[in-house]
């Protein structure tokens, strides 16, 4: 009874055993009846020890139920006395765990706070030294960049100041230069603002020009065209003539320079003024009429000069502006026959007329090209006919020196023939005839 799962255990099973052997009873009887035919009182009794037996588990049954009920109580304080024994017991080993484990962790927190403490003075060490150690380091660092920064600002500094004097000195020697070049300009305006000076000016550029593509007979200066006046031109191209008594007739050219009226044509564009541009379009209109009329009446004189003269304008701009202005080159031409022409268009005509000058050279001297022929081709008759006797006085002279070989040939072999029947000593007959006879050749 101390144990309460024994207990258990036979309340249990002993009431499973007892129906167990009721029933198997039960069937024996039942088998027992098939087997024989008993009678009804046997039955009966049957039935009563049955009805008996069936009383005793009954009676057993009620027994076993106060057993279990009595045993069920005792099973169930064990197992509470057991289990608060069991608590009790894990209660005090959970508290000397607890007290052990307190122990353990004070133990473990103090020597964390002792490890934690020497870490931290080692760590702080450690810091000082390393940071004393960087801060000499950076202190040397500072120290070689602050030296290098130095040498090289040094450097550069010297580098770019003597760039900036040198450009300083380049600047000065350009506003020397410009103060130069002012003054010139200066003395251009002085210059150009006179009419005689602009005349010389013009004059001085046509002339550059016809220097440069002529020769000094093609061309003369400062010509008389009309005799008994004064009036000379300033240039003429000598034109080859018709004939042998007109030697050469003469093209006049004469430069005009209408330098105020362009002057205030280019202020009336920059400021835009519309009426005074187009009343100094007029001006220069009217006064490129007035010069070439200068020039049909004065220096355009048949036949001493050709039918028409040239006039230089020595500036393209204002070449240009006459240009622009409508129907003015065709009337000039037309009225006064005088063509207009700038540096370029001039360059081109005398270029143009220099060809005709090397092509009218080749036509006169073509004559003189023929007779040469003629006296080369006579000539060269004679020389073939010399070639022809010539040719006939070789073939003479190698028909005798083919003669001489052959006789030279047949002496030797005679020779060898004899020198051969008589078993003469010395040097060999042919020998002696090569060295006697002239060859081929000779």
């Amino acid at each position: 009874m101390d144990n309460p799962f024994l207990m258990m255990t036979l309340v249990i099973v002993v009431p499973v055993l007892c129906i167990t052997a009721i029933i198997i009873s039960m069937i024996k009887i039942i088998a027992s009846r098939k087997q024989s035919d008993a009678s009804f009182e046997e039955q009966k009794q049957i039935l009563n020890e049955i009805s008996l037996k069936v009383e005793m588990i009954h009676q057993q049954t009620q027994i076993l139920q106060s057993v279990i009920t009595t045993s069920s109580a005792q099973v169930e304080n064990s197992i509470v006395q057991s289990v608060s024994h069991n608590i009790q017991s894990i209660l005090m080993a959970q508290n000397n765990g607890l007290e052990v484990l307190n122990k353990q962790m004070s133990q473990m927190a103090t020597g964390n706070e002792t490890r934690m403490e020497n870490l931290r003075v080692t760590v702080e060490h450690k810091l000082n030294i390393l940071q004393k150690e960087n801060e000499d380091k950076l202190e040397k660092i500072r120290m070689t960049v602050e030296e290098k920064l130095h040498d090289t600002l040094e450097k550069r500094l010297g580098d770019s100041f003597k760039i900036v004097s040198e450009r300083l000195e380049m600047v000065y020697q350009g506003l020397g230069e410009m103060r130069t070049l002012a003054a010139g300009v200066g003395d251009l305006k002085k210059v150009l603002s006179n009419v005689k000076t602009r005349g010389i000016l013009g004059e001085i550029q046509l002339g550059n020009i016809l220097e440069q593509f002529l020769t000094k007979e093609q061309y003369t200066e400062n010509v008389v065209i009309r005799e008994g006046t004064q009036d000379r031109v300033e240039f003429t191209i000598n034109l080859p003539g018709k004939d042998s008594q007109q030697k050469h007739v003469m093209l006049p050219i004469d430069a005009k320079f209408p330098l105020a009226n362009y002057q205030r044509l280019v202020d009336a564009h920059d400021k835009c003024d519309k009426e005074m541009i187009l009343l100094e379009e007029k001006g220069i209109e009217n006064a490129i009429k007035k010069s070439a009329k200068t020039i049909a009446e004065k220096y355009i004189h048949p036949p001493v000069t050709t039918d028409f003269a040239l006039m230089f304008i020595p500036i393209e701009g204002l070449y240009a502006e006459i240009l622009r202005s409508p129907g003015l080159v065709e009337t000039v031409q037309r009225d006064y026959r005088v063509i207009i022409t700038g540096p370029t268009t001039l360059s081109a005509i005398v270029n143009s007329l220099q060809m005709g000058f090397r092509t009218l050279a080749i036509e006169k001297r073509s004559s003189d090209v023929w007779k040469v022929l003629d006296i080369v081709r006579k000539e060269f008759v004679k020389f073939a006919d010399l070639l022809s006797k010539t040719k006939t006085k070789l073939d003479q002279a190698s028909s005798t020196i083919s003669d001489a070989e052959n006789r030279s040939r047949l002496l030797k072999t005679r020779l060898d023939n004899f020198e051969n029947k008589y078993n003469i000593e010395g040097p060999p007959a042919a020998e002696i005839v090569n060295g006697i006879l002239p060859t081929a050749e000779e």
